[in-house]
């Protein structure tokens, strides 16, 4: 009996290990590999889900990288981030920010190896050197996923003229003509208080432009310099159909240009739409 106890207990053995062995050896399950569009040098284009719609954003535009939900912060802890793993590469996969060079000028972004590096290299050598308005913007794309965070700037505009108030007892002033179509505020109607003459310096004193939808919410939202020898504009601006926040930055030059910039920011995004597989909608602009 013992013998032929020992002979079944070592055959039970050698079933679990052979079920172990034949389990650690099937190939883990991996998620299928999305289509990439690709450019003329072979690159693949930076894939995802952009607020409501997904997109193929051509090899060489983004400046820097894109960030998905999820990702680690920049300062996150390295051992926080030595642990991550982003989920598979999809066209549902969604993207919290990413960022590219705009040309106001002619509604064009900056690629790598495309004439705009070119275009872009020799404006920075030629212009800003010599104090001349630098016809790029900087622009960010911000993907918005929280359902309950309403598409405006009614809260921000109305607690930045509170901390003006409060902080540097500074009062922001509704002026009686708008510029380029935007309400303007401007800081105690422009005049620094202890000198009775124009502020000197805008660090805490830029101008402030709105523009409000049918329904009374504001959806644009513009700080502008007007003390320097090239003053500068940081721009925000929602978009509904696309669920996102923008911020473009540019010479105060080209403000007349607002509209234009948002319309045609708009255009370039839609011009990378793809279907869930993949497949482009339009013709991409930006593409090498």
């Amino acid at each position: 009996m013992k013998s032929g106890y020992k002979k079944i207990l070592l055959i039970v053995v050698l079933l679990l290990a052979g079920c172990d062995y034949y389990v650690s050896e099937q190939p883990a399950q991996q998620a299928p590999v999305p289509f990439y569009n690709r450019d003329s040098r072979g690159r693949a284009d930076t894939i995802g889900k952009l607020g409501t719609h997904s997109i193929s954003i051509p090899a060489g535009v983004i400046d820097g990288w894109a960030r998905y939900m999820g990702d680690p912060g920049d300062f996150a802890d390295p051992k926080i981030k030595a642990r991550y793993q982003r989920p598979p590469e999809s066209y549902d996969l969604p993207i919290e920010s990413f960022g590219f060079q705009y040309r106001i000028t002619d509604g064009d972004v900056y690629t790598s190896f495309r004439k705009t590096e070119e275009d872009y290299r020799r404006d920075n050598e030629t212009l800003i050197p010599y104090g001349k308005p630098f016809p790029w913007a900087g622009v960010i794309i911000y993907g918005e996923y929280d359902a309950a965070t309403p598409l405006n700037f009614n809260f921000t505009v109305q607690d930045d003229f509170r901390v003006s108030k409060e902080i540097s007892n500074i009062d922001y002033i509704q002026q009686p003509q708008p510029l380029y179509s935007l309400t303007v505020y401007r800081a105690n109607n422009g005049i620094d208080p202890e000198t009775g003459e124009p502020w000197k310096s805008d660090t805490l004193t830029k101008d402030r432009m709105i523009k409000k939808d049918q329904a009374g919410n504001i959806k644009t939202y513009i700080k502008c310099e007007f003390t320097h020898h090239i003053d500068s504009c940081d721009h925000m601006f929602y978009n509904d159909d696309w669920h996102i926040r923008v911020w473009i930055g540019y010479s105060r030059t080209y403000l007349p240009q607002w509209q234009e910039m948002e319309n045609n920011i708009i255009k370039i995004l839609d011009s990378w739409r793809v279907s869930r597989e993949g497949k482009l909608l339009g013709k991409q602009i930006g593409k090498a």
